[in-house]
């Protein structure tokens, strides 16, 4: 009976370490992933205060849909804007009014 606890015990362990592990590289990797970008970080916000003629306030390179992009938050007069950025040809994909970003805990509602 001890030996099977000790197993199960075993299996959980071996799981969850390499689970760890995958994450950590995952992680790593979104990263790198900076160096596919045809265009730099300072270009999309540029690109993305230019479109909506305000100053950017927050910049991320993240995946969105499988697809890599800047995400620029964009502060116009009393509006906040997020404006995605395609990072291979440096085109606005898209720009709408940010009315929920009260907090900013960059979960999904934001």
């Amino acid at each position: 009976m001890h030996r099977k606890i000790f197993l199960a015990t075993l299996a959980a362990l071996s799981v969850t370490t390499i689970s760890s592990v995958y994450a950590a590289k995952s992680i790593e990797n979104d990263a790198l992933a900076i160096e596919s970008a045809k265009i730099s970080l300072t270009q999309a916000i540029t690109t993305a205060e230019q479109h909506v003629n305000g100053k950017a306030a927050r910049a991320e390179f993240e995946k969105h849909k499988g697809q890599w992009l800047f995400d620029v938050e964009v502060v116009n007069g009393k509006k906040v804007m997020d404006v995605k950025v395609d990072s291979m040809n440096g085109k606005v994909i898209s720009a709408v009014e940010d009315k929920t970003d009260k907090d900013d805990d960059h979960d999904q509602a934001d």
